[in-house]
């Protein structure tokens, strides 16, 4: 009988938070990654996501077949900045975004990924499935807190966390990040669920 894991179970201190902020010990995990620019109501981003969800299931059928793991596919994660300096303001022209799409995988997806890549490029020839890589993100220490509601009402719960983290002693280092638990074509705008999270240097909490 095959496996079966739930990656947010397992991880539930990471995908549990809720409306108050926490800090965070993120270990390092792998993840399926792909790069771009642009506004995120625009083509070029939907078509990376759909090449970044093409890669994942191709991954977890190949797993199930191959009686390895049985899992749900993770939520997609983002991250988001317009700087150089890696500064992100949501009030920006959004044809300046840039961002990092990324889906958690099991450990075991790594000697699946190429042939899963190769894969999901024979359904689809026209996504930009060959931007999809794997990579391990490091281990950070990170504050984060549950957001419900649109995506442009962040900001109070951004000011809660950043507040939190200067209560902790401790400093953003990381990029603006976003972990979708809700599906936003389903899902109401007021009733949508963002985890947002920031790298931070050690504090004394």
């Amino acid at each position: 009988m095959t496996p079966k894991a739930d990656l947010k179970k397992t991880h539930s201190d990471l995908y549990g938070t809720g409306a108050a902020p926490v800090f965070v010990d993120v270990p390092a995990l792998p993840y399926l990654m792909i790069d771009g620019t642009g506004d995120p109501d625009g083509p070029v981003y939907a078509e990376s996501v759909g090449a970044l969800y093409g890669v994942a299931y191709a991954i977890r059928f190949a797993l199930k077949g191959a009686g390895v793991l049985e899992y749900p596919v993770m939520p997609l994660e983002g991250l988001w900045w317009d700087a150089d300096d890696g500064s992100f303001d949501h009030r920006a022209d959004r044809g300046t975004w840039r961002w990092t799409m990324m889906i958690l995988q099991p450990p075991a997806a790594a000697d699946y990924f190429a042939e899963a890549a190769a894969t999901a490029a024979r359904k689809k020839p026209a996504s930009p499935v060959a931007r999809v890589r794997y990579e391990e993100a490091p281990e950070e220490r990170a504050v984060q807190i549950l957001h419900t509601g649109p995506y442009a009402e962040e900001t109070p719960a951004i000011e809660k966390l950043l507040a939190h983290a200067a209560a902790g002693g401790a400093a953003v280092t990381g990029l603006h990040r976003e972990i979708y638990l809700s599906n936003p074509s389903r899902t109401a705008p007021e009733k949508l669920k963002t985890l947002i999270r920031y790298a931070v240097t050690p504090g004394k909490s």
